[in-house]
């Protein structure tokens, strides 16, 4: 193993280079383009022994690793934003069809207006296709999770997503302790599929399928999809044996005493970190949960961690436009019809790339110390007018 000083898009690259991928499909958008402009560096001068598809959209991309997946290999490909959109029809396939493609995307705000900076509504907006959902804090993670996502979706066999800030992480240097495939393959041996296509063994994928039979079909997803939660906890735990590091699907940081629990996902964590030591040294009893499995959501944890507290305060990066922040409706739903009664703060900020600074986390902390209940669904914070002009 080696570190370098690398980017987020890079961390994704040399991830898919450990893995030893066997297909990569690329269409550019920013802010994802270096992933796969690094990945057709590696291909051309012979550092990865992969076969690189050129595409002409990102519905392309995704159809290109369908029929890869199909046919045996291991394959990757990333996106963003609009991009992830347009894949919509095709992610459906990939899970229907129980294909074990890893996806990057890269968080970026979804148009008009037009905007490239970071949000959490592309990949949020695909909760229920049925892939793996994965929220990277840094670009070691980002490196690491690549790993466990291939692991895992393999011994499911379902796709997943690993997911990205745009601009914080996406082209933010951080020093990344990389390794190549042969030290990778301890935690990830070369790809084994029970069935793939083949002219010598002909079989059909993704045929018609009458009601007696497609029911099953999908409730074989869903039962399969929610034991990624002991798979991912598995995946960290051979991980930090392997190579001495663990993230969880959600990390506690001094919650055990804590009266008010903040929750986040992605890089704003790394914010709210700092936020949570300089109110701890004023007294304040706040601790920190970090968020990084999304599908399946981890109910039993949340659930666990959250009853200690007397306020939970959850920061969305992302909106559901009527009904306030979509983890914060996640935990809601979570809590609901059981014992715990613990009132959950929906906060939105950050939204289209806005800074969330420690100023900001500050605010929404003291807001919520100063409410009993919440009055309202959400609260936004920073809006800076809300007499704004919509022009035709």
């Amino acid at each position: 193993m080696k570190k370098i000083v690398i980017e987020g898009n890079h961390a994704v690259s040399y991830g898919a280079k450990a893995a030893d991928v066997d297909v990569i499909a690329a269409y550019p958008i920013t802010p994802q383009t270096q992933v796969v402009e690094k990945l057709s560096e590696m291909c051309a001068s012979g550092e990865l022994n992969a076969k690189f598809i050129k595409v002409e959209s990102e519905h392309s991309a995704m159809a290109a690793v369908v029929g890869s997946s199909a046919a045996g290999a291991r394959s990757f490909t990333a996106t963003s934003s609009q991009g992830l959109l347009l894949m919509h029809e095709i992610l459906h396939w990939s899970v229907g069809a129980r294909l074990p493609i890893v996806l990057a995307n890269i968080n970026r705000a979804v148009g008009p207006p037009w905007n490239v900076w970071t949000d959490q509504n592309d990949s949020l907006s695909q909760r229920d296709v049925g892939m793996l959902q994965l929220y990277c804090e840094s670009n070691q993670e980002v490196f690491d999770t690549m790993l466990h996502a291939f692991w895992v979706s393999e011994q499911l066999m379902l796709p997943s997503m690993i997911i990205l800030d745009a601009f914080y992480l996406s082209h933010t240097c951080e020093i990344v302790e990389v390794m190549d495939a042969d030290e990778a393959r301890a935690f990830l041996p070369p790809y084994e599929p029970k069935h793939f296509l083949s002219p010598e063994k002909p079989k059909s994928f993704g045929n018609l399928t009458t009601p007696d039979f497609y029911y099953e079909l999908r409730y074989q997803i869903d039962r399969d999809l929610r034991k990624a939660l002991d798979l991912m906890k598995e995946a960290d735990d051979r991980f930090e044996k392997l190579y001495g590091r663990s993230y969880g699907i959600i990390e506690e940081y001094r919650t055990d005493d804590a009266d008010m629990l903040v929750v986040t996902s992605g890089t704003v964590t790394s914010t709210a970190r700092t936020v949570i030591d300089e109110l701890r040294d004023v007294g304040k009893r706040v601790g920190l949960v970090k968020m990084k499995l999304f599908r399946p959501f981890p109910t039993e944890d949340v659930r666990r961690i959250l009853r200690r507290a007397e306020k939970v305060v959850v920061i969305d990066r992302n909106i559901g436009f009527s009904i306030g922040g979509i983890w914060a409706q996640e935990i809601k739903a979570a809590l609901y019809n059981t014992n715990i009664d613990v009132p959950v703060f929906g906060f939105i900020a950050g939204i289209g790339g806005r800074d969330v600074t420690p100023r900001v986390i500050k605010e929404i902390i003291d807001q919520a110390e100063h409410m009993d209940v919440p009055d309202q669904d959400v609260y936004w914070i920073g809006v800076k007018n809300e007499q704004l002009h919509h022009t035709r």
